[in-house]
């Protein structure tokens, strides 16, 4: 029987989505930790864990007191 997938991975994949299709572009900030725990329902461990995922992707980057924005596309 087929797991659900893991909250942490519905929110990256589905912001990773709106990476590749442009609907987020870089240099987008994104929301808080905070916010996107407060907009999937989730605890604020599993928003942090989806963002470094996506972090891990290179598809975000972090600036330190500034938030969190979209990445370049590698090579650009």
């Amino acid at each position: 029987m087929p797991t659900a997938e893991a909250p942490y991975r519905l929110i990256a994949n589905e912001l990773a989505a709106k990476i590749r299709s442009g609907e987020l572009k870089p240099g987008d900030k994104l929301p808080s930790t905070r916010e996107l725990a407060e907009r999937y329902g989730v605890h604020m461990n599993t928003a942090y864990r989806a963002m470094s995922l996506l972090h891990d992707r290179e598809l975000i980057t972090g600036q330190p007191g500034r938030g969190t924005y979209v990445a370049q596309p590698p090579g650009q």
